[in-house]
């Protein structure tokens, strides 16, 4: 292996994580830091610092994906969902903090500008200096403290620690379900927080589950999630088979059926109740979850 490959090889695993926060996306982080490794090929012998060159450059691309016609339309729709990800399946191993790749965290930074996103990823989670983040973002330092700022303020008030042991996460997940397949509604509103909200992306298009149709927006309060998912149960749609998977770190409900996963259901805790409910049924954006054996 050359010294050039190696290199990049080195960096590859940090730089698909950063694109794929950035883009909520694992293709398109895969395309980006594959672009990465074309520049990469054209500059390596005239770079000092291989892993700010490539930090910068991901950066960068990614920002021009978040800035095109289509990131902008996905990005707007109220029912949009990050893509889920089996990470050791995926290549992207074991992430240490799980709070930085969780559902909802991903979630969290869809509502950030593409900049104030940037800026909050290469301070927070891969622990670059402002002097560094000026330069990948080229804007001075004290605009991007203040991007930072704002990231911070944004996201302040709803993300939390993960204080909840991957245990009692699972107990909340498939009792969850379990209640929601059968239509419980009071099992359902005992188990969400009474401001939960739940987002069910079927892709841009829409789909039709027997007489109800995807809503297009979050369902906001635990009473209105219950009397949703309770008149869906009554559809007695044919959702499959169900198969837990660990998805971004956490325990998720991979629904499967004719060989192929048609629904993941992730969820995030807080203070012992479940105040969010993630389903991404985009087949398109079940590609990486990993069917189970």
């Amino acid at each position: 292996m050359s010294n050039e490959v190696a290199v990049f090889e080195e960096h590859r695993r940090a730089l698909l994580l950063l694109a794929y926060r950035m883009l909520g996306d694992l293709g398109r982080a895969e395309d980006v830091v594959q672009e990465a490794w074309v520049r990469w090929q054209g500059q390596s012998g005239e770079v000092e610092l291989p892993r700010a060159f490539l930090m910068k450059t991901v950066t960068r691309l990614c920002l021009n994906e978040l800035d095109s016609a289509r990131a902008r339309r996905e990005e707007t729709r109220g029912d949009w969902l990050p893509e889920p990800v089996a990470l050791h399946e995926a290549g992207l191993g074991k992430v240490e903090l799980l709070d930085q790749i969780s559902m909802a965290f991903l979630v969290l930074l869809q509502r950030l500008t593409p900049a104030e996103r940037a800026v909050l990823l290469l301070h927070e989670v891969f622990d670059l200096s402002h002097a560094e983040i000026a330069q990948h973002l080229q804007r001075s330092e004290a605009a991007c403290r203040q991007l930072l700022a704002r990231a911070k303020e944004n996201v302040s008030s709803q993300r939390r620690t993960l204080e909840t042991s991957s245990e009692e996460h699972r107990r909340l997940l498939h009792a969850f379900v379990n209640a929601s397949g059968s239509g419980q509604a009071d099992r359902m509103m005992a188990l969400l927080a009474e401001d939960a909200v739940m987002v069910i992306d079927t892709g841009p298009e829409g789909r039709r589950v027997g007489r109800i149709r995807n809503v297009g927006r979050p369902v906001l309060g635990a009473r209105r999630i219950a009397a949703f998912l309770t008149a869906l149960a009554s559809q007695r749609p044919d959702f499959g088979s169900s198969a837990e998977r660990t998805l971004n770190g956490q325990p998720a409900i991979l629904r499967v059926k004719d060989g192929r996963a048609i629904a993941a259901i992730l969820i995030s805790v807080d203070q012992g109740r479940i105040s969010h409910v993630f389903v991404q049924a985009d087949p398109s954006r079940l590609r990486h979850v990993g069917l189970p054996s």
